[in-house]
């Protein structure tokens, strides 16, 4: 993230677990990959106390709602980067004081706080704490979302993968719905495919592995033996989505497979996750996202996140442009 950031002209601070204080970048970067949550001009807070910290929080949060009216939920949300040397116990600990505090003094306003950033991708307003360490949080009144969530399991799916491809949907903002047709290249063991086939979505499954558990038999699923690098829409129908997640040199997932998707236009939409474990993830990155990239060129709208649900990889969300698609020679 701090490689990511520095590479958009920013000055990297203070860093930690997780987080990065970053200044001189002339604007708020909407579409970064690596950041989860950007806290717009934060405020530094230090106490030795659970109750100092969250007599801070308390008049913080005080003076960023004053003259407001307050009628449905707002978000009022604490976190950390992780539960490291108990850090989660003590946030928890300050934010149950806050709120305790908080309801003596604005009971209804108070009952109205959500502890959780909506769903979605951009700009939304409350109140968020970050705890950095014991005695240090940043507080700020404006968080841009990257779009990435903690997804539920389903006990039918055939891999863990399926979770990234519903996080993936959110931050495209935009699903597969019933009557449409996904093509899945490197289907195996079936994670993505079967979440497509759960909304109605017709898929073609590509890949010599075998499929299972809920992807197994699927009437919604054709399971097509075939190499994916191989393998060509039919011209007889266009293809609304095109996922693809297949542990290969992204370098060669990208130019031999998905560039001549983009550049044909033989889908509408689509997910795609490189793996970034033996490559400089910043420089492909870079790569994905110049002018020239055929992801750019290509599309209308791209995003490419370190999934909640990523490893060593990450993945990117797309729309062909308007009168792109068309069908397969």
């Amino acid at each position: 993230m701090a490689r990511e950031l520095e590479s958009r002209g920013g000055r990297v601070g203070a860093e930690g677990g997780g987080w990065v204080q970053v200044e001189g970048l002339n604007d708020v970067p909407s579409e970064l990959c690596f950041a989860h949550q950007i806290l717009v001009d934060p405020t530094l807070v230090e106490g030795d106390s659970v109750n100092r910290l969250a007599a801070a929080i308390l008049d913080y949060t005080l003076a960023a709602i004053k003259g407001q009216r307050i009628e449905t939920e707002w978000p009022c949300v604490f976190t950390t980067a992780g539960e490291l040397n108990g850090l989660g116990r003590r946030m928890s600990a300050v934010e149950k004081a806050f709120r305790e505090q908080f309801k003596k003094r604005l009971g209804r306003v108070a009952r109205l706080a959500v502890p959780d950033v909506p769903a979605g991708v951009g700009e939304v307003e409350g109140v968020f704490v970050f705890f950095a360490d014991f005695g240090r949080m940043w507080l700020a009144k404006k968080v841009v979302r990257g779009g990435q969530r903690r997804m539920a399991d389903d006990r039918d799916a055939p891999s863990r993968s399926y979770l990234k491809v519903e996080e993936a949907y959110g931050v495209l903002e935009a699903e597969p719905i019933e009557g449409e047709l996904v093509v899945d290249l490197g289907a195996a063991p079936g994670g993505w495919s079967f979440s497509a086939a759960k909304r109605g979505a017709r898929v073609i499954a590509i890949d010599n592995g075998p499929l299972k558990e809920g992807a197994l038999d699927n009437p919604l699923i054709e399971h097509r033996r075939e190499d994916a690098f191989a393998y060509r829409p039919s011209a007889d129908e266009p293809v609304d989505w095109l996922f693809c997640d297949l542990v290969e040199d992204p370098n060669h997932v990208v130019h031999n497979l998905i560039t001549p998707w983009l550049i044909n236009g033989w889908c509408r939409r689509f997910v795609v996750n490189l793996k970034i474990g033996r490559v400089d993830a910043t420089a492909l990155l870079a790569e994905m996202t110049r002018a020239d990239s055929p992801f750019v060129k290509h599309t209308s709208l791209l995003r490419v996140r370190h999934l909640y649900h990523d490893r060593e990889e990450f993945t990117l969300v797309g729309e062909l442009k308007k009168g792109k698609q068309s069908r397969s020679d």
